[in-house]
Protein backbone atom coordinates (compact mmCIF):
# COMPACT_ATOMS: atom_id res chain seq x y z
CA UNK A 1 0.00 0.00 0.00
CA UNK A 2 1.05 3.23 -1.09
CA UNK A 3 2.19 6.02 1.89
CA UNK A 4 -0.80 8.49 0.00
CA UNK A 5 -3.21 5.04 0.31
CA UNK A 6 -2.36 4.60 3.77
CA UNK A 7 -2.86 8.56 4.62
CA UNK A 8 -6.45 7.90 3.15
CA UNK A 9 -7.01 4.48 5.04
CA UNK A 10 -6.41 6.56 8.11
CA UNK A 11 -8.18 9.29 7.40
CA UNK A 12 -11.21 7.05 6.63
CA UNK A 13 -11.01 5.15 9.91
CA UNK A 14 -10.18 8.16 12.30
CA UNK A 15 -13.76 9.11 14.56
CA UNK A 16 -14.99 12.80 13.87
CA UNK A 17 -13.58 15.17 16.86
CA UNK A 18 -16.25 16.95 18.52
CA UNK A 19 -16.13 19.86 20.78
CA UNK A 20 -19.50 20.86 22.59
CA UNK A 21 -19.99 24.05 24.28
CA UNK A 22 -22.75 25.38 26.33
CA UNK A 23 -23.68 26.72 29.81
CA UNK A 24 -25.82 23.86 30.87
CA UNK A 25 -24.26 20.34 32.43
CA UNK A 26 -26.73 18.87 31.93
CA UNK A 27 -27.16 19.62 28.03
CA UNK A 28 -22.85 18.71 28.14
CA UNK A 29 -23.45 15.17 30.02
CA UNK A 30 -26.35 14.47 27.28
CA UNK A 31 -24.88 15.06 24.16
CA UNK A 32 -21.10 13.67 25.57
CA UNK A 33 -23.66 10.68 26.44
CA UNK A 34 -25.14 10.43 23.00
CA UNK A 35 -21.92 10.74 21.23
CA UNK A 36 -19.58 8.52 23.15
CA UNK A 37 -21.84 5.69 22.18
CA UNK A 38 -21.04 6.37 18.98
CA UNK A 39 -18.32 4.31 16.92
CA UNK A 40 -17.22 6.88 14.53
CA UNK A 41 -17.98 9.97 16.76
CA UNK A 42 -15.78 11.12 19.63
CA UNK A 43 -15.85 14.02 21.99
CA UNK A 44 -12.31 15.75 22.12
CA UNK A 45 -13.35 18.55 24.60
CA UNK A 46 -16.43 20.51 26.13
CA UNK A 47 -16.56 24.30 27.36
CA UNK A 48 -18.60 26.25 29.00
CA UNK A 49 -18.57 29.63 27.78
CA UNK A 50 -17.99 31.38 25.21
CA UNK A 51 -13.96 31.99 26.23
CA UNK A 52 -13.80 28.59 27.22
CA UNK A 53 -15.01 27.43 24.02
CA UNK A 54 -12.53 29.22 22.27
CA UNK A 55 -9.50 28.29 23.75
CA UNK A 56 -10.67 24.48 23.15
CA UNK A 57 -11.01 25.04 19.48
CA UNK A 58 -7.81 26.30 19.40
CA UNK A 59 -6.22 23.31 21.61
CA UNK A 60 -7.83 20.73 20.07
CA UNK A 61 -8.81 21.93 16.42
CA UNK A 62 -12.03 19.52 16.77
CA UNK A 63 -13.59 18.16 13.29
CA UNK A 64 -17.16 19.92 14.39
CA UNK A 65 -18.23 22.21 16.92
CA UNK A 66 -21.49 21.63 18.48
CA UNK A 67 -22.64 25.70 19.95
CA UNK A 68 -24.97 27.42 21.82
CA UNK A 69 -26.05 30.55 21.16
CA UNK A 70 -26.52 31.95 24.82
CA UNK A 71 -23.19 31.56 26.73
CA UNK A 72 -20.94 33.94 28.91
CA UNK A 73 -18.54 35.79 28.33
CA UNK A 74 -18.82 35.37 24.39
CA UNK A 75 -22.53 34.29 23.17
CA UNK A 76 -22.45 31.64 20.39
CA UNK A 77 -21.95 34.20 17.22
CA UNK A 78 -19.41 35.82 18.43
CA UNK A 79 -17.43 32.29 19.20
CA UNK A 80 -18.56 31.34 15.91
CA UNK A 81 -17.20 34.38 14.27
CA UNK A 82 -13.99 34.16 15.79
CA UNK A 83 -13.35 30.53 14.52
CA UNK A 84 -14.14 31.46 11.26
CA UNK A 85 -11.77 34.57 10.98
CA UNK A 86 -9.19 31.64 11.79
CA UNK A 87 -10.54 29.18 9.72
CA UNK A 88 -12.68 30.16 7.29
CA UNK A 89 -13.38 26.35 6.83
CA UNK A 90 -14.39 25.51 10.29
CA UNK A 91 -17.35 23.42 10.27
CA UNK A 92 -20.11 24.46 13.65
CA UNK A 93 -23.43 23.22 13.95
CA UNK A 94 -25.56 25.74 15.79
CA UNK A 95 -27.71 24.19 18.84
CA UNK A 96 -29.91 26.21 20.29
CA UNK A 97 -33.23 26.43 21.92
CA UNK A 98 -33.37 30.52 20.51
CA UNK A 99 -35.62 30.25 17.26
CA UNK A 100 -36.12 33.82 16.04
CA UNK A 101 -35.64 35.09 12.76
CA UNK A 102 -32.78 37.17 14.06
CA UNK A 103 -30.63 34.34 16.02
CA UNK A 104 -31.02 31.97 12.84
CA UNK A 105 -29.86 35.18 10.61
CA UNK A 106 -27.07 36.22 12.89
CA UNK A 107 -25.15 32.33 13.44
CA UNK A 108 -25.92 31.31 8.93
CA UNK A 109 -24.00 35.08 8.33
CA UNK A 110 -21.62 33.94 10.93
CA UNK A 111 -20.94 31.19 9.24
CA UNK A 112 -22.85 28.04 10.96
CA UNK A 113 -23.17 25.28 8.78
CA UNK A 114 -26.34 23.84 10.48
CA UNK A 115 -28.88 25.03 12.80
CA UNK A 116 -30.38 22.74 14.86
CA UNK A 117 -32.70 23.19 18.15
CA UNK A 118 -32.18 21.24 21.40
CA UNK A 119 -35.10 19.40 20.75
CA UNK A 120 -33.54 17.41 17.32
CA UNK A 121 -34.22 13.92 17.41
CA UNK A 122 -30.85 11.64 18.60
CA UNK A 123 -30.53 10.44 15.34
CA UNK A 124 -31.20 13.66 13.58
CA UNK A 125 -28.28 15.33 15.32
CA UNK A 126 -25.74 12.09 14.91
CA UNK A 127 -26.61 12.34 11.11
CA UNK A 128 -26.01 16.43 10.88
CA UNK A 129 -22.70 16.17 12.83
CA UNK A 130 -22.00 13.20 9.95
CA UNK A 131 -23.02 15.67 6.68
CA UNK A 132 -21.40 18.67 7.99
CA UNK A 133 -18.09 16.68 8.40
CA UNK A 134 -18.38 15.47 5.49
CA UNK A 135 -18.78 19.33 4.04
CA UNK A 136 -22.66 19.54 3.74
CA UNK A 137 -24.54 22.41 5.00
CA UNK A 138 -27.89 21.56 6.69
CA UNK A 139 -30.47 24.19 6.82
CA UNK A 140 -34.60 22.40 7.08
CA UNK A 141 -36.88 23.80 5.21
CA UNK A 142 -38.51 25.77 8.32
CA UNK A 143 -35.01 27.53 9.21
CA UNK A 144 -34.38 28.51 5.47
CA UNK A 145 -37.80 29.63 5.06
CA UNK A 146 -37.41 31.96 7.94
CA UNK A 147 -33.85 32.80 6.78
CA UNK A 148 -35.50 33.81 3.54
CA UNK A 149 -38.35 35.97 5.39
CA UNK A 150 -35.40 37.60 7.49
CA UNK A 151 -33.47 38.64 4.31
CA UNK A 152 -36.76 40.14 2.78
CA UNK A 153 -36.65 42.65 5.69
CA UNK A 154 -35.09 46.26 5.90
CA UNK A 155 -32.04 45.00 8.33
CA UNK A 156 -31.08 47.04 11.51
CA UNK A 157 -26.99 48.37 11.21
CA UNK A 158 -24.76 46.90 14.05
CA UNK A 159 -24.97 50.53 15.74
CA UNK A 160 -28.78 50.77 15.15
CA UNK A 161 -28.68 47.89 17.35
CA UNK A 162 -26.58 48.93 19.74
CA UNK A 163 -28.23 51.97 20.11
CA UNK A 164 -31.52 50.17 20.34
CA UNK A 165 -30.24 48.12 23.27
CA UNK A 166 -29.38 51.26 25.18
CA UNK A 167 -32.98 52.54 24.65
CA UNK A 168 -34.19 48.83 25.87
CA UNK A 169 -31.88 49.72 29.30
CA UNK A 170 -33.56 53.07 29.60
CA UNK A 171 -30.81 55.29 28.78
CA UNK A 172 -31.49 58.83 27.55
CA UNK A 173 -30.20 60.10 23.88
CA UNK A 174 -27.65 62.15 26.17
CA UNK A 175 -26.24 59.00 27.97
CA UNK A 176 -26.12 57.11 24.41
CA UNK A 177 -24.18 59.85 22.94
CA UNK A 178 -22.08 59.82 25.50
CA UNK A 179 -21.42 55.68 25.35
CA UNK A 180 -20.65 55.54 21.66
CA UNK A 181 -18.47 59.22 21.66
CA UNK A 182 -21.34 60.90 19.41
CA UNK A 183 -23.40 63.81 19.45
CA UNK A 184 -27.09 63.49 20.50
CA UNK A 185 -27.91 64.79 16.78
CA UNK A 186 -26.63 61.34 15.46
CA UNK A 187 -28.42 59.26 18.03
CA UNK A 188 -31.05 61.02 17.18
CA UNK A 189 -30.92 60.36 13.91
CA UNK A 190 -29.97 56.47 14.32
CA UNK A 191 -33.35 56.36 15.97
CA UNK A 192 -35.24 58.05 13.36
CA UNK A 193 -34.13 55.65 10.75
CA UNK A 194 -34.81 52.39 13.35
CA UNK A 195 -38.09 53.85 13.72
CA UNK A 196 -38.51 53.71 10.25
CA UNK A 197 -37.15 50.39 9.18
CA UNK A 198 -39.65 49.10 12.09
CA UNK A 199 -42.86 50.94 11.05
CA UNK A 200 -43.02 52.01 14.67
CA UNK A 201 -43.61 55.54 16.10
CA UNK A 202 -41.96 55.48 19.99
CA UNK A 203 -39.07 54.00 21.55
CA UNK A 204 -41.61 51.92 23.44
CA UNK A 205 -42.91 50.41 20.19
CA UNK A 206 -39.45 49.95 19.03
CA UNK A 207 -38.18 47.97 21.81
CA UNK A 208 -41.27 46.10 21.58
CA UNK A 209 -41.06 45.01 18.07
CA UNK A 210 -37.26 44.52 18.44
CA UNK A 211 -37.52 41.72 21.01
CA UNK A 212 -40.54 40.20 18.91
CA UNK A 213 -38.34 39.85 16.04
CA UNK A 214 -35.33 38.64 18.29
CA UNK A 215 -33.11 41.66 17.23
CA UNK A 216 -32.14 42.91 20.92
CA UNK A 217 -32.67 40.22 23.98
CA UNK A 218 -32.71 41.40 27.38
Amino acid sequence: MSRQQLKSETRKAAKIRVLLADDHSVVLEGLSAIIGRQADIAVVAEASDGEECLAAWRAHQPDVVLLDLRMPKMDGVEVLEAIRREDPGARVIVLTTYYTDEDIYRAVKAGARAYLLKDTRRDELLDCIRRVHAGETRLSPDVTARLVGRLGNVALTDREIQVLERVARGESNREIASTFKLTEATVKSHLKSIFAKLDVESRTEAVADAVKRGVIHF
